[in-house]
């Protein structure tokens, strides 16, 4: 115990020994820090200049700390741990360009932060973190385009934030800006926006944050099937979404059905046939119609029996009307069912047929030997039309008489010979056509009130689908093609066109359908000599 006690004495007494070291022998004052090379100290400031980088020591009076003209290249974290009673701090005239995050770690007195006149572009997101007791910040004159979102939040004291003459762009990126403007109690200088070209030259001080659309969204990779096909439909029946697939080299009508556990599609059934074309289901009075064009072997009617849970063949198509089927549309006029089957054989002939309550009959026959490749129902001025495209004359646009229960010719579209398919959308009340051509240009063309006028051209190399789909309030054309990556346009309502906005690596695609499902939206597309490809549309805020 004794010898443990003599320990603790000498301990003791080697501690006050070194404590003495530093004590002045007239007032056991603290040795005071020298000011450091390359700066000025006065009682209560220090003025550093051409310093290579922050000092770690300054006389502890030192509450106010200037540097100009340095030769560092950015404020690293922790620059002023060891300075914690500075209330003043400012930079002006120097080279660095990053403020990195913590650079102001244990200030917890700051009051004052001037970062003025350097060459500031890039701010981290957490540089200010700590500073709870900063009432006045300037940022002024520097090369900053924009800040990262909330990078003054805990800086609750803040009164004052200077951002003039530096070069901010008001795009989505500072959406959180303008927010933060409004509800903070700092007052700001009028400052200007740089750009973008809608912003430029307004005073972010007047711009409210509904000023911003920053919304976007994306087609993304969610689902590959391991089968080619050349068509999709999707269809609803019985309170549940299907898909229904042509595979022309399997010879099937594949159906697909959502697993709302899995969140996948999976396999539903399947009708067996040859050289399938189209798949086209058609629901009347609750019964579910499937009409199989096949190249070969004749086209059929298949209904699906709910009690035997299958498909069943109900009926044959006339084989000396349609030849060479192509497409299938399906539509209702006056409550009467309806399909129409573009056929691009030499002797067979376009043909509509109707709903008679017991099966689909011919109603009437468009034209023959025109090699119809598409058809296209659609309402002109609430009037029931038809677009046939055709690789060996132009567009032909019918028109529905009521009082013949018939469609008649009414027009064709100029200029526009060998279009492969037709297919429309609406943007605002107003009518627009996407024209598909193989080789050449496919077109984007609205119609006056009188007949369809060009609004945009695209060259097209190997495009044999040009798909408008709306989504929302998101209207999109989508150019597949077999000799390069497939193109999405989004409508740019200002310009009244489509924009470039996205691109999809899908082999030799024929048809897109979209299925809206559990608040998903996903868009399907055909691939002729690759895997069938699933996207997901995902909406996208650039303000975060």
């Amino acid at each position: 115990v004794e010898t443990g006690r003599g320990w603790r004495g000498l301990t003791l007494l080697v501690w006050v020994a070194a404590v003495s070291l530093v004590l002045v022998a007239d007032g056991r004052r603290v040795r005071q820090p020298r000011c450091p090379a390359g700066c000025t100290c006065t009682k209560d400031n220090a003025l550093c200049e051409n310093v290579r980088s922050v000092p770690h020591t300054f006389p502890s009076d030192v509450v106010s700390l200037s540097f100009v003209k340095s030769g560092f290249n950015e404020i690293t974290g922790g620059s002023f741990v060891h300075t914690p009673a500075l209330q003043l701090l400012l930079f002006t005239a120097n080279s660095f360009d990053l403020i990195d995050e913590d650079a102001f770690l244990g200030l917890t007195h700051l009051e004052y932060l001037f970062i003025e006149n350097n060459k500031i572009a890039s701010i981290s997101p957490y540089a200010f973190r700590g500073l709870k007791t900063l009432i006045h910040l300037s940022l002024a004159y520097n090369n900053l385009e924009t800040l990262p979102k909330d990078v003054f939040k805990g800086m609750d004291a803040l009164t004052k934030v200077d951002l003039r003459g530096n070069n901010l762009i008001c795009d989505c990126k500072l959406k959180w800006l303008v927010e933060w403007m409004h509800h903070t109690n700092a007052t700001l200088d009028q400052i200007y926006c740089s750009g973008p070209p809608l912003q430029q030259g307004k005073k972010i001080n007047d711009l409210l944050p509904h000023s911003f659309d920053c919304m976007t969204a994306e087609f993304a990779s969610y689902q590959s099937l391991k089968f080619e096909s050349i068509s999709v439909e999707a269809f609803t029946f019985g309170k549940e979404q299907y898909v229904v697939f042509a595979q022309p080299f399997a010879g099937t009508c594949s159906f697909l059905e959502w697993d709302h556990v899995e969140m996948t599609f999976r396999m539903y059934d399947t009708i067996e046939s040859t050289s399938t074309v189209v798949c086209k289901p058609m629901v009347i009075d609750n019964h579910l119609f499937v009409i199989v064009a096949q190249l070969f072997g004749g086209s059929h009617i298949y209904k699906r029996d709910t009690s035997a849970n299958k498909f069943i063949k109900i009926q044959d198509i006339d084989i000396l009307k349609i030849r060479k089927p192509n497409d299938i549309e399906t539509f209702m006029i006056d409550g009467e069912s309806f399909f129409v089957i573009a056929d691009s054989s030499k002797a067979g002939s376009t043909t509509v047929y109707k709903w008679n309550g017991n099966g689909f009959y011919s109603h009437q026959s468009l034209h023959p030997w025109y090699r119809d490749t598409d058809v296209e129902y659609l309402e002109i001025s609430n009037k029931p039309h038809l677009i046939l495209s055709s690789s060996s004359q132009r567009p032909v646009v019918y028109q529905w008489n009521r009082s013949q229960k018939q469609f008649d010719r009414r027009t064709d579209i100029p200029e526009m010979e060998d279009v492969f398919s037709v297919k429309h959308f609406r943007v605002k009340g107003d009518l627009f056509i996407c024209l598909t051509r193989f080789i050449g240009d496919s077109k984007v063309m609205r119609w006056d009130g009188a007949m369809f006028k060009e609004v945009q051209t695209f060259p097209s190399r190997g495009s044999m689908v040009f798909q408008p789909v709306s989504i929302g309030n998101w209207q999109y054309a989508i150019m597949g093609s077999d000799y390069s990556l497939t193109q999405v346009y989004q409508w740019d309502t200002k310009r009244g066109q489509f924009v470039p906005s996205q691109e999809l690596n899908i082999q030799a695609p024929r048809s897109f359908s979209l299925v809206a499902i559990d608040d998903r939206v996903f868009l399907l597309a055909s691939s002729f000599k690759g895997k069938t490809q699933i996207y997901e549309h995902l909406m996208i805020d650039l303000s975060n």
